[in-house]
């Protein structure tokens, strides 16, 4: 939806030096960008937390305790907390507030007489509650989710070399259907390391900026601003690439979601929790029902 809805708008004005679309539109622009890129990063902490709470706290009871209300109240989270930081503030005016006079300033580009620019700058309040709902938040969960993970996947190998040790083939079929689970469960969670990292390289950039320049009265360079924010735009690029090629479980949930279901997607299911019935696009994997 990023690259949808919000860059396209965002290329042209970069490339023409010029916004051509009205201020109303500009503001919209705006509020979408806010909205969208906060989601993609909600969408991602929420996926950390239900790794965190499938392989750390109560595996074996994970799909009872993970019901579709709850599910449904994670993915609201991830749209309507964005929304309180982005179409409500930026439409009322209020990232705006004490700095009026720089943003009219800065609307009129010096390169022609009749040019503007979709100018968005946001106050000290404005800049610190958003950067922390929409990143230092979500960053610092992310991290104590996995970081729980890596130490609770270390003592899973630990055990599971001990048992091969002792003797695995005398082991009955659920211990070895709890290992393979675990074995599996452990891949995808490396798999969303490598998309937190990437979140993190991306990001990080961006939003350091966006608190530091509102207390350097406002003199971080356009070039950089773009740089940063185009940064962060590539990784709503990445995360689809990521998350369909780094895992096989994820990408057969995209292939069901992108066919409407079809059979024959939706009946090779993945073996994260052992054999049985086919499970819809929502359960797969235990967790592809928080994928943005």
């Amino acid at each position: 939806m990023v690259s949808v809805l919000v860059m396209p708008f965002g290329a042209i004005e970069l490339i023409h030096q010029n916004w051509i679309y009205g201020e109303t539109f500009c503001l919209v622009r705006t509020s979408l960008d806010v909205l969208l890129t906060t989601a993609s990063i909600l969408h991602l902490c929420c996926i950390a937390l239900d790794r965190y709470y499938a392989i750390c706290c109560q595996p074996l009871v994970y799909r009872k305790k993970m019901t579709s209300l709850r599910v449904a109240l994670m993915l609201g989270g991830c749209w309507v907390i964005p929304t309180f930081i982005s179409f409500l503030p930026i439409m009322q005016g209020w990232n705006s507030i004490g700095i009026d006079h720089l943003i009219e300033e800065r609307k009129i580009s010096g390169d022609a007489a009749n040019a503007t620019a979709c100018v968005f700058m946001v106050n000290k309040p404005y800049a610190l509650t958003c950067s922390v709902v929409a990143f230092y938040i979500p960053l610092g969960l992310m991290v104590l989710a996995y970081q729980r993970i890596y130490v609770t996947a270390r003592e899973h190998a630990r055990q599971i070399s001990m048992l091969q040790r002792a003797g695995a083939a005398s082991a009955d079929s659920a211990d070895h259907q709890r290992n393979h689970r675990m074995r599996t469960e452990t891949k995808a969670a490396k798999t969303l390391c490598i998309i937190m990292g990437c979140f993190c390289l991306c990001w990080a950039p961006f939003f350091i900026t966006n608190v530091v320049d509102p207390f350097i009265n406002y003199t971080v360079p356009g070039q950089l601003w773009a740089a940063c924010l185009w940064l962060g735009y590539i990784n709503s690029m990445l995360n689809p690439i990521l998350y369909a090629f780094l895992n096989k479980s994820f990408r057969r949930a995209f292939l069901i979601i992108l066919c409407c279901g079809r059979k024959r997607y939706s009946a090779r299911r993945p073996s994260i929790l052992g054999p049985g019935p086919p499970c819809s696009a929502t359960q797969i994997n235990g967790s592809t029902h928080v994928l943005k």
